[in-house]
């Protein structure tokens, strides 16, 4: 393009058009940011929360795998690792540290912590109380305790033991003792002891047999008459069919009163048929042969049997009035037996002692021939 030159004598102003290549242009002014730079941070911050999301999804998927469910009556194992005032603080692998208070730390009257455990052992504990908010769960120790305590108090009602208890109190209608750790009580008619003021037995042991234990009601009662009426052996001896009366039934036995002393018959020991429930058999005020199977005096035990004197097995169901006729009879077949098996153990040990001190007979040495 052919170049114009346009000229003024004041004021001239010229114009000198260039060929369009030759310009150079201005920066253009954005009122936003480019397109393509939009698009690039809009991914950015959409990809972010993204991944976050994925990772903190992982975290908790794991954290569901390793995490542990507690709830209220499980048992659990922890280490203490601190006692102050509040009790004893245990790890047990949750997210907080476990409380057990003073209070629960024993089913003996405890108010320091810090004389139950010994910091850095670990103890089974059971959780009674669930997340404070903190995370924090409350253990027990004296739960754990108070249950096995009971347990022990069945057996022995069971086994008829007479235990050792303290006497806390005296009342007009009894004794406040305590067994186990258990508060129970002796009524009035089972006191055998014997002292001008009663008072003088708080603070004193005396023995008790379980009349009655039961968990769900916190009742305990027991007899120290019973506890005290030693099987001296006076016209009682492991063997003799002797009559009694039936006391109690319980569904582990029943209790006979043979002479004033009262013995349990275990329902293993009624028949030798299996027995469901002992009240289907024998009742209150029932009157029955029983054999003496064993007796203990030191733990004013009597232990009775009418399975020895069933003629036929299961005749205690089928014919109670056949075993009753037959009772004699067959007690004294049961002390025959007896008596040859005790006569073959001895001597049995007899001939083995004899055989012990026979001494192998030395052969005589030439030198003792020479000589």
């Amino acid at each position: 393009m052919a170049q114009c030159v346009m000229s003024s004598v004041a004021g001239v102003r010229a114009s000198v058009p260039v060929p369009r290549s030759t310009r150079v242009s201005q920066p253009r002014k954005l009122n936003g940011p480019r397109v393509v730079t939009a698009r690039a941070i809009t991914q950015t911050v959409a990809e972010t929360p993204n991944a976050n999301a994925a990772l903190y999804d992982q975290f908790k998927a794991l954290l569901v795998d390793y995490e542990f469910s507690y709830k209220i009556g499980d048992r659990v194992s922890g280490k203490v690792f601190h006692c102050d005032s509040k009790g004893a603080w245990v790890d047990i692998g949750a997210k907080a540290a476990a409380l057990c208070p003073a209070e629960e730390s024993s089913l003996a009257d405890v108010r320091n912590a810090a004389a139950v455990f010994d910091v850095g052992e670990e103890y089974e504990f059971e959780i009674i109380k669930d997340d404070d908010g903190d995370g924090s769960l409350t253990l027990s120790i004296r739960k754990i305790q108070l249950e096995a305590a009971w347990d022990r108090c069945r057996d022995q009602q069971a086994n008829d033991e007479a235990v050792n208890s303290m006497v806390l109190s005296v009342n007009r209608g009894g004794l406040l003792v305590e067994v186990e750790h258990l508060r129970g009580f002796v009524p009035q008619s089972h006191i055998a002891v014997r002292v001008t003021n009663r008072e003088d037995l708080v603070g004193q042991l005396i023995p008790v047999k379980f009349l009655e234990v039961d968990e769900e009601k916190n009742r305990l009662v027991m007899s120290n008459r019973l506890a005290t009426d030693m099987v001296s052996g006076e016209g009682l001896g492991v063997g003799d069919v002797v009559t009694g009366v039936v006391q109690a039934v319980k569904p582990y036995g029943a209790f006979v009163d043979v002479g004033g002393v009262s013995g349990l018959l275990h329902i293993s020991q009624i028949s030798h048929d299996r027995i469901v429930a002992v009240e289907n058999v024998l009742a209150p005020g029932d009157e029955l042969k029983v054999l003496i199977l064993s007796k203990d005096a030191d733990r004013s035990r009597l232990s009775l049997s009418t399975k020895k004197l069933e003629p036929s097995p299961g005749d205690m169901l089928r014919n109670p009035a056949l075993v009753f006729e037959k009772a004699e009879e067959m007690g004294r077949l049961f002390r025959e037996r007896v008596a040859a098996a005790e006569a073959a153990a001895q001597a049995e040990e007899g001939a083995g002692s004899e055989m012990a001190g026979m001494a192998p007979v030395k052969a005589e040495s030439t030198d003792d021939k020479e000589a």
